[in-house]
């Protein structure tokens, strides 16, 4: 079930929903790793969010949200496709402003013409942006030999059942060619046993062995670090996850949850040949404009030609 809008009603943040247990500091904004064990995070910038002018719709709809819910962390405003509306991505969620800011709704947003849901399009781009942030040196990769065809983020957690599901296939993804990065998401919430296991993990000096033996429900020593898990934590949050595995492409679309490993190959094929023929369609535009402002006619008429 869908979250409540940005838990209007409700006096504390999204990310709330999982504070740490044993006050192990969290990461700020989702922007720093966290030495845990430590006094203080470690020194990176944080993301900020987006600056607005003010008196623009923009800026009239952030303040009406943070009005609403103050922690709640606004990755994009942009003009909606409907008139009069700015399409909002905050909180790991999609809703829909208007420029007045005196009506919000939530739901995804079809566009029934193209067979497109714009309110997934714009998460995807700001899953894309979050996935930038967080360098392939802190995932764990499990990657085919040779080059890999297809590869896919997975916000995992070393409990839940269908994560280990997914992970006892491991080499069957690899042998499609499939290079699986994975990423933290310790469901019980920072400063759980979960969360401390998975830092274990992502601390150990063999991760990908330490990952496989965690998810077997073998030892796995117990060990502190500068870890990405809170930073990851928190990114699952702000791209929408709302339980694990969460498979998505490297540039942020939603794959699903778990797919066993053929259907994982044919949705990313599938995938591919979307790419590939919305890219035929554009470049097929751009010529048809082109030569039609060559010739003097409008694309209409060229085409009717």
């Amino acid at each position: 079930m869908k979250r409540l809008v940005f838990a209007v009603l409700s006096s504390f943040s999204l990310a709330a929903c999982a504070q740490p247990a044993d006050g192990t500091p969290q990461a700020a904004d989702g922007g720093q790793k966290i030495s845990v064990g430590s006094s203080a995070p470690a020194a990176t910038k944080p993301i900020a969010e987006p600056a607005f002018a003010s008196g623009t719709p923009e800026a009239r709809v952030r303040d009406v949200l943070k009005a609403l819910n103050p922690r709640i962390r606004v990755d994009s405003i942009e003009p909606a496709a409907i008139p009069g509306f700015r399409q909002v991505v905050a909180g790991g969620q999609v809703v829909y402003v208007s420029d007045d800011g005196k009506y919000l709704f939530q739901g995804s947003l079809l566009d029934i013409v193209h067979k497109k849901d714009m309110s997934e399009a714009a998460l995807a781009k700001v899953r894309g942006e979050v996935l930038k942030t967080l360098p392939l040196a802190d995932r764990i990769v499990f990657a085919p030999v040779g080059t890999p065809k297809h590869k896919v983020v997975v916000l995992t957690d070393v409990e839940c059942g269908y994560c280990r599901k997914f992970h006892s296939d491991i080499a069957e993804y690899n042998k499609r060619g499939i290079e699986v990065e994975y990423m933290a998401f310790p469901r019980a919430g920072l400063g759980s046993a979960d969360y401390r296991k998975m830092v274990s993990v992502w601390c150990a000096d063999d991760r990908k062995k330490a990952l496989t033996d965690a998810k077997n429900d073998r030892a796995v020593p117990s060990r502190t670090c500068k870890t990405p898990v809170d930073m990851q934590y928190n990114a699952g949050l702000r791209m929408g996850l709302e339980g694990t595995p969460m498979l998505l492409t490297t540039d942020g679309q939603f794959l699903g949850g778990y797919l066993p490993p053929d259907a994982l190959k044919q949705r990313l094929e599938q995938l591919d040949a979307e790419r590939w023929a919305q890219l035929i369609a554009g470049r097929s535009a751009d010529f048809s404009e082109g030569v039609a402002a060559f010739l003097g006619k409008r694309p209409a008429e060229f085409k009717g030609k």
